[in-house]
């Protein structure tokens, strides 16, 4: 029996960039759900059927900010981090500001060690 990749929600407005995400997780082994371009998309694949074991959002997403989608994912116990431009936590949500932070740019094996220490500390918290 084969295991399955871990399914990643990756909530990014700019394309190229989500585009990038996208073909990067999946050279890591990773499943990717989305990209979500906004609030609204990411919430509404957080409430179907789709499962996923983590997520990586980006903090402004055009006029819009993801607290929204960070709290439910909080709420369904789904681990995430947040890939941002911004240094200054302040920027984070405030409920959320003890998540772990990819600051960008940043390059393709600091995203691979973040999402397996991220992953790991959920399967950590799940065997307690």
């Amino acid at each position: 029996m084969t295991e399955r990749a871990a399914r990643i929600l990756v909530v990014e407005d700019e394309g190229l960039v989500a585009m990038a995400l996208e073909q990067t997780l999946i050279a890591f082994g990773y499943d990717v759900v989305g990209p979500a371009s906004n609030t609204r998309t990411a919430l509404r694949l957080l409430a179907s059927e789709e499962s996923f074991q983590g997520a990586l959002l980006d903090v402004n997403l055009g006029d819009e900010r993801v607290d929204p989608v960070a709290e439910a994912l909080a709420a369904a116990s789904i681990p995430f981090l947040f890939a941002t431009a911004y240094s200054d936590p302040a920027a984070l949500p405030a409920a959320f500001r003890d998540r772990p932070v990819l600051n960008k740019p940043y390059p393709p094996e600091r995203l691979r060690q973040a999402l397996v220490q991220l992953l790991g500390r959920a399967e950590e918290t799940s065997a307690r």
